[in-house]
């Protein structure tokens, strides 16, 4: 589907008559194509939370990670919404959603389609596996063995299928929302360190609280909510384009690197005690995805710059399963997000000046 201009000027935020190419187009497309994006996806997320109680911070992640176009990793019990967090995001975004609980006897072809001989004709046709959609949820991922569970790398980072001689591109946008269950170890496989780097985030679902759950229950009684489609693939695809002209200035990825050197060498950031418990620490890709999800989280904020608290507040759903800890680690009960505290507390957030460094919407320093 091609761009509509009209549509491109609107989420830009340019004031009519003036030239996007223009320094006053810059800068009217900066600040209000933020403005813009922020009530277009606040509205989605509102629909979302009609359907979705008590778990703010899942929903939000799921956005972050669809405008910068990663993948999530959710970790949580059994009846935490899971599953009803993707269908209902694709009611909302009018996208194709699709469901694979994963077995230990799942194979790869299940996942992405396979060649199927047809007699009648005396050739092979493609038969496109469900991993074809806009939002895949790949339910209970450790439940199905590591050929499986690799399947899925291709098409991840290259959002491409390759089935025999021809490659297939998935549709666009394209998110995998994965699950494990923490309570659970026999008959499951863990991910292969390959491909839990893939994902962009891994976020950690607790329980609702008293009155969050009391609204479940409540609204269990009831007809269920019906959310509308806010959204269409058209306005994702241009939002996802805003994120990526979103300001990174040089502090804050140098912060985002300080963040991610720190997992690997403790002792340069007087940090040393942690040493003994990491075994290997974030690969650089973490720090990519940290740059990337903060500059989502600051269009979905509002803003078309990142701030160093933008890096603070997805560094946990980043840096947590990156981290290979020790076996001294697992026997003391220590778990990545306490050594990312540690860090956080370790690793100076920089004092930033928009203003200074050339940013043409920041007029006052922005401290974190």
């Amino acid at each position: 589907m091609g761009a509509d201009p009209a549509m491109d000027r609107d989420i830009a935020g340019a004031p009519p008559g003036v030239p996007l190419e223009t320094p006053a187009g810059r800068r009217g497309a900066a600040m209000g194509g933020a403005a813009a994006a922020r009530a277009s996806l606040e509205t989605a997320l509102f629909e979302m939370k009609r359907v979705i109680i008590g778990q703010d911070a899942m929903l939000e992640r799921v956005f972050v990670a669809l405008l910068a176009g990663g993948h999530i990793l959710i970790e949580g019990v059994p009846g935490l919404a899971k599953t009803l967090t993707v269908k209902t995001l694709a009611d909302v975004l009018g996208g194709t959603f699709r469901r694979i609980q994963f077995t230990p006897d799942l194979v790869p072809s299940d996942v992405v389609g396979t060649r199927i001989y047809r007699p009648d004709s005396g050739a092979f046709d493609t038969e496109l596996g469900p991993v074809f959609c806009n939002f895949l949820l790949a339910d209970e991922i450790n439940r199905a063995p590591a050929k499986v569970q690799s399947a899925l790398l291709e098409v991840m980072q290259e959002r491409q299928v390759t089935i025999g001689t021809a490659t297939h591109a998935v549709p666009d946008p394209f998110l995998v929302l994965a699950t494990q269950n923490p309570i659970e170890s026999e008959g499951t496989y863990p991910l292969p360190e390959a491909q839990v780097d893939r994902f962009m985030m891994k976020v950690l679902v607790d329980y609702p609280d008293f009155g969050e759950e009391v609204a479940v229950v409540q609204r269990s009684l009831g007809d269920a909510a019906r959310v509308e489609r806010v959204l269409t693939a058209q306005s994702l695809e241009q939002y996802q384009r805003a994120t990526g002209e979103v300001y990174v200035d040089r502090l804050v990825a140098e912060y985002a690197v300080a963040l991610t050197m720190a997992t690997r060498r403790p002792a340069e950031y007087g940090i040393a005690d942690i040493g003994p418990y990491v075994a290997f620490g974030a690969s650089p890709r973490g720090s990519i995805n940290l740059v990337h999800a903060a500059r989502a989280l600051a269009l979905l904020r509002g803003r078309s710059y990142a701030l160093p608290q933008d890096v603070q507040t997805v560094a946990r759903d980043v840096l947590r399963h990156r981290l290979v800890l020790t076996y001294e680690a697992l026997a003391e009960g220590v778990t990545p997000d306490r050594l990312l505290d540690t860090v956080l507390g370790a690793v100076p957030a920089p004092r930033i000046d928009l203003a200074k460094e050339g940013t043409p919407w920041a007029t006052t320093p922005v401290a974190a």
